[in-house]
């Protein structure tokens, strides 16, 4: 049998590790549900890996066994990760009956060179290792490794008192490439194991035999970091079969060791292409509309109209003119927007006309429809007066070309239980000057209009999230020297993956504004409030999704947990020391998230290192959304002030409050029989400033935050 991915072009793009099961040196496993039966009739479970199989693919990962294939350059090119699972002689174990358990020469040196130039191996002994018939030996030799033949004994840690079925001992071991490979990993049991031998200074013992075991102190797993690509080695196989894969907590460290050994080739998802010479940005039609409306935005007041004491109105004109010959020539690429950009050219026509007063986009906002319907890498090009959130606050002509992102996956669960008919998830192709900036939306609300229309849509780039989460988020990695679980470092050097990560993120995120227990519009957009009030929504829509991440990772979508790791270093990293720290009420809500957190035992800052309790985390995070629920729901029953006073006690009872700040000195320091305006005035401009961690890691940061903006991905 050839896999499916083996078959198909080299690296077609999957975002997740493509695991090569083989079964064709006659091993004692099989991932093949007639194999299995066949080889053990009486007890299948006692051959199968279909449950390690299936562990795996529910996040993802794509597996398939190896009947026939010989393991050469041609084969391993297209493989992320091999297995081999305890090749034996006939004489010892029921095996697949496929060849032989000894490797030939080439096939070792094809594995060797594929594991140096990125590949991960994982390799599963035995005990009584020698007399398999097999030399797996002599291929963990070229890293350092060997499995000993015995079988250990542990009369003291064991399970169900059978001294041959032992407990490790996994204190002071996990960290292997810098990432944590016994995250959420408490206990393993090894079945009938042999030990291993272990050399080099780059191998990470992730599990030992205990004190009282014999031998005592004995490596049971260990991981090298080999070149390019990992190799991971376990003296037992059968703790990841089916009878056993979900006993202990075998099934999490499974996912965790096959992750990490993909780690050193990340998915290598094709680029699509917006520079080639067919490419729109390429046209010259583009770059010539793009130059005018760089030279007409310069020439713009505040509120986007030309002052014809300071302008030459005519040669504005003339701008006008050539950016409406670039739509009217580009337009052909785009028939689904024909009404728009026949509305835009006219929009362009009548500011003209009017003498460039302040314009006017409101006939061709309302045609514009990138939501009626989403299609997957559908370019738009886009042409509006507006200011760009987070970046120009200026009403200035901008052109921006963008394409759609819109998967299969997302549109099906956007279709179920996460309807969002207006969220429209972009990426950058191009744009004028407006966009080299932090903003990572296109709002129609920021676009000039005479009248505020009904809004059908609302587009984010993930793209430029998905980069500067990476940019940032990887920097802080490094710089705590926190260890991530596999698949969330994954996630921080894997574009593709992070991309569609926002992606699911924002479109649970969106929808839930308007969703629970609302003592408020959910927008606030037509109110003033005091800014930890912005603080405790945007993180309230964020918790909600972390919770409904939790819920998509127990239904078996890949995202679910990734999700998780993006949300939690985005706002423990990246949003605390984003911006100024002037009412910065998404800064807030990631101080408040740490010191949660932190409080509650599921992170620790300690010997200048970040530690985060994985199988913790979770929990606190879902506690923190039900806090903030809590008050929401009683904010509907209080006045608006005394929600700010709930609200703000809440934040208080965890970021400490600005010693000068008269909220809290409580109601007895305010007017509270007044008008609200005199409150909010009372807001100090930092409120809650940063803690000492944070002023440090803004030090360390701030270079890698500020050359983020205009980042794509």
């Amino acid at each position: 049998m050839i896999a499916d991915f083996l078959s198909a072009p080299v690296r077609t793009g999957s975002l997740f590790p493509r695991v090569f099961f083989d079964e064709a040196h006659s091993q004692a496993w099989s991932v093949r549900p007639d194999v299995v039966q066949r080889m053990n009739p009486g007890h299948p479970a006692d051959a199968g890996y279909l449950r390690a199989a299936e562990t795996l693919r529910v996040r993802g990962v794509a597996v398939a066994a190896n009947v026939d294939q010989p393991l050469n350059a041609a084969t391993l090119a297209k493989v992320d990760v091999l297995i081999l699972a305890h090749p034996a002689d006939q004489t010892w174990e029921r095996t697949t009956g496929q060849g032989s358990p000894r490797l030939d020469p080439d096939e070792c040196n094809a594995i060797e060179a594929f594991v140096l130039a990125g590949g991960g191996l994982v390799i599963l002994g035995e005990c009584e290792q020698d007399k398999y018939g097999n030399n797996l030996n002599e291929l963990l030799a070229r890293f350092g490794l060997r499995i000993e033949h015995g079988t250990v004994q542990d009369c003291a840690s064991n399970l169900r008192d059978v001294a041959a079925w032992v407990r490790a001992d996994l204190r002071g071991v996990g960290v292997a490439a810098g990432e944590d490979v016994l995250a959420e990993v408490a206990d393993v049991v090894a079945y009938r194991s042999g030990w291993l031998a272990v050399s080099g200074a780059a191998t990470t013992v992730l599990a030992r035999t205990s004190a009282t075991a014999d031998p005592p102190g004995a490596p049971l797993a260990a991981a090298v970091a080999a070149g390019a690509g990992r190799v991971i080695a376990f003296a037992d196989s059968d703790l990841f079969g089916d009878d056993s894969i979900h006993e202990m907590d075998h099934a999490k460290l499974w996912h965790n060791i096959v992750v990490w050994a993909a780690g050193g080739r990340p998915s290598a998802a094709p680029a699509v292409d917006t520079r080639g010479p067919h490419a729109t940005a390429a046209q010259p039609a583009w770059l010539e509309l793009k130059a005018a409306v760089s030279e007409l935005r310069v020439m713009q007041a505040k509120d986007g109209s030309l002052d014809a004491d300071l302008h030459d109105l005519a040669a504005a004109a003339r701008l006008v003119d050539r950016i409406v010959a670039g739509i009217d020539e580009l337009a052909p690429r785009f028939p689904y927007d024909a009404a728009y950009l026949l509305a835009v050219v006219q929009d362009l026509r009548t500011w003209a006309s009017n003498d460039f007063g302040v314009p006017d986009f409101l006939d061709s906002l309302q045609a514009f429809h990138p939501e009626a319907p989403r299609v997957d890498g559908r370019e738009h090009l886009v042409v509006f007066a507006m200011y760009t959130q987070n970046g120009n606050p200026d009403r200035n002509l901008e052109a921006v070309l963008l394409r759609t992102v819109w998967p299969q996956w997302i549109a099906e669960l956007e279709a179920g239980a996460y309807n969002n008919p207006m969220f429209v998830p972009i990426a950058f192709i191009d744009f004028t000057a407006g966009y080299d900036t932090n903003s990572a939306v296109l709002f129609p609300e920021t676009i000039a209009v005479r009248e505020t229309p009904a809004f059908s849509w609302g587009a984010i780039f993930c793209d430029r999230e998905a980069a500067r989460f990476r940019a940032v988020a990887g920097a802080a990695v490094q710089i705590l020297r926190l260890a991530p679980p596999p698949d969330a470092a994954r996630l921080l050097v894997d574009q593709q993956l992070a991309q569609n990560t926002f992606i699911l993120w924002d479109l649970i995120h969106d929808r839930t504004h308007s969703h629970g227990d609302l003592p408020f519009d959910p927008f606030m957009i037509k109110q003033r409030m005091p800014y930890w009030m912005y603080a405790l929504e945007e993180l309230r829509c964020d918790l909600t999704t972390f919770r409904e991440a939790i819920r998509l990772e127990a239904d078996g979508v890949p995202y679910g947990k990734i999700m998780q790791y993006a949300i939690l270093f985005d706002r423990l990293f990246r949003f605390p020391i984003t911006g100024q720290r002037v009412r910065n009420y998404d800064g807030l809500g990631g101080q408040l998230l740490f010191a949660y957190l932190r409080r509650h035992d599921a992170l620790h800052w300690t010997d200048n290192m970040l530690r985060i309790d994985w199988t913790l985390a979770p929990r606190i995070v879902v506690q923190l959304c039900e806090e903030v629920e809590v008050l929401y729901s009683k904010g509907i029953d209080r006045s608006r002030v005394a929600h700010w006073l709930a609200a703000h006690q809440l934040v208080a009872d965890y970021v400490q409050p600005h010693p000068a700040s008269t909220w809290a000195k409580g109601v007895d320091a305010l007017r509270l029989d007044g008008p609200l305006k005199p409150l909010n005035d009372a807001v100090l401009p930092d409120e809650f400033p940063l803690n000492t961690f944070y002023e440090a890691l803004d030090r360390k940061l701030k270079d890698i935050v500020a050359s983020t903006a205009g980042i794509t991905g």
